[in-house]
């Protein structure tokens, strides 16, 4: 572990660094073309009147080196909330010293603290390295379920629908 690892909460100060580390993350997903996030966006949903979401920021010294951002959702079977971790990004000059495993934990506290029932999170297919990570944390893949998901156009037009 690195000795001077913090893991602090991120403020709306921090909107220009997490904007900063969610194109980091989307580029090594090769997803930047999906980054439409503002700082302003990420002030509003992170920081505003009703935040959808917190971010914490792992720092080494004074460098910013990984994110992680996480919501609370609802298990209707067990009754009780879970956490639903978004996103997790260790820059790369960092991996493989623990820091990762430090913001899961964190994440992990957070979770028990709040009586959630579980923390679950999705990673891509083709990203090995924190498949084999996240299995050896004793997380397990639910390959029975499949993630639908309505964005943009597809989304507005079902706002949009007159009731039957």
């Amino acid at each position: 572990m690195i000795a001077d690892l913090r893991i602090v909460p991120a403020t709306a100060a921090d909107a220009p660094l997490l904007l900063r580390l969610i194109r980091d993350l989307a580029e090594y997903e090769r997803l930047s073309q999906d980054v439409v996030a503002t700082e302003a966006s990420l002030r509003e949903s992170l920081f505003g009147a009703e935040p959808g979401a917190q971010a914490v920021i792992a720092y080494v010294g004074e460098e910013p080196a990984g994110v992680a951002v996480w919501f609370y959702n609802f298990s209707t079977f067990l009754g009780r909330p879970g956490l639903y971790l978004e996103d997790l990004f260790v820059r790369p000059e960092w991996r493989g010293r623990g820091l990762g495993r430090a913001l899961l934990q964190y994440l992990a506290r957070e979770a028990v603290a709040r009586r959630c029932g579980r923390m679950e999170w999705a990673v891509l297919d083709w990203n090995a390295p924190a498949i084999g990570f996240y299995r050896s944390l004793g997380a397990v893949p639910m390959d029975e379920w499949t993630v639908y998901r309505l964005t943009g156009e597809a989304l507005r037009r079902l706002a949009d629908e007159e009731r039957s």
